[in-house]
């Protein structure tokens, strides 16, 4: 059984974070940085000293803008709604509506509602060390617990969020629970920002798992047509990706390889949907473990939800690896 990461407390732009070192015998050796204050995101990956998280706009956007960065959480939807009412797959009339002040709500240049209401949250709480042996860092929030986040998402629930760094692997997984008397919709996700520093993006090679792939409107929006994609591995060059996907196994892998290096995202359990990003004015690729397809509350489509009483966990894991091909 590996050994439990070494846990240290830093700063980061002046912001207390918690830094894990693996306790591994290999050199370099992995670290991984998360910052509870604000929404417990992931803002550095490093082995030795290649940072492997596309720091984009940094914390201090993160903070200030809801700009991603790292490795953000996306609550209580990821990526995008089409509009501002949305039924959440419940039958009937009723539907909820967010208001254009709504307190924590982002808009992307469309003026849609995107990554729900938690980007750089303060509410979340970090448990005692050691009250979980499986994992290194452990954090809670009461999203019942807030009537702003109610207003826009009235379904009262408990996250858990635990993170586990082992040898070469970050592991992440969320425990939603619900707090009230109603079934939590889930269509949460995460936003990890991959890089290979040292390598030109353009030869990057990205390596999927067959999916299926959604057709996307002009707002990229899920039309409800989706295309069997075969398995592939294709170097990045200089396309630009923006894509959904759903059909994605428990188990399923996704590879950024170059220069000798391997990044591969697993989604464990609990993520059949995906989105993959990759814009030409900064040099990542995001690998976005989704429980539902972007739009989910409104279309209904993939849509799941936790019933009282029981808890819904999703995982996904980074592994630092070799690549034999770079």
């Amino acid at each position: 059984m590996s050994e439990p990461a070494r846990v240290e407390q830093v700063e980061v732009d002046g912001v207390p974070a918690v830094r894990l070192l693996a306790a591994a015998t290999d050199v370099p050796p992995l670290s991984a940085t998360f910052v509870p204050s604000a929404g417990m995101v992931g803002v550095s990956l490093r082995s030795g000293e290649d940072e492997l998280l596309g720091q984009r706009r940094g914390l201090a956007g993160y903070v200030r803008d809801g700009r991603t960065m790292g490795i953000p959480l996306l609550h209580p939807w990821a990526n995008r709604l089409a509009g501002n009412r949305y039924r959440a797959g419940r039958p009937g009339p009723d539907v909820i509506e967010l208001r254009q002040d709504a307190p924590f709500l982002r808009r992307d240049p469309n003026g849609l509602p995107i990554h729900g209401l938690l980007a750089a949250s303060s509410f979340w709480s970090v448990e005692p060390a050691g009250a979980d042996p499986d994992a290194d860092l452990v954090a809670t929030l009461d999203f019942g617990a807030h009537p702003a986040l109610l207003s826009s998402f009235p379904f009262p629930h408990r996250l858990r969020l635990a993170v586990a760094l082992r040898e070469r692997t970050l592991t992440v997984a969320l425990t939603v629970t619900p707090s009230g008397v109603v079934p939590v919709p889930l269509a949460f996700g995460f936003h990890p920002y991959l890089r290979l520093p040292g390598v030109p993006r353009a030869q990057w090679r990205l390596e999927l798992p067959p999916l299926d792939h959604l057709r996307m409107d002009a707002q990229g929006i899920p039309t409800g047509e989706r295309v069997l994609q075969p398995a592939s591995a294709t170097t990045l060059g200089d396309r630009a990706l923006d894509d959904g996907y759903t059909g994605v196994p428990p188990g399923a892998t996704f590879v950024l390889a170059g220069g000798g290096r391997r990044l591969t995202v697993r989604f464990d359990e609990g993520y059949p949907a995906t989105q993959l990003f990759a814009p030409l004015n900064d040099d990542v690729v995001a690998v976005e473990p989704m429980t539902a397809p972007a739009n989910a509350l409104v279309s209904g489509d993939g849509l799941r939800s936790v019933a009282p009483g029981s808890a819904f966990t999703a995982t996904f894991s980074i592994a630092v690896g070799v690549d034999a091909a770079g």
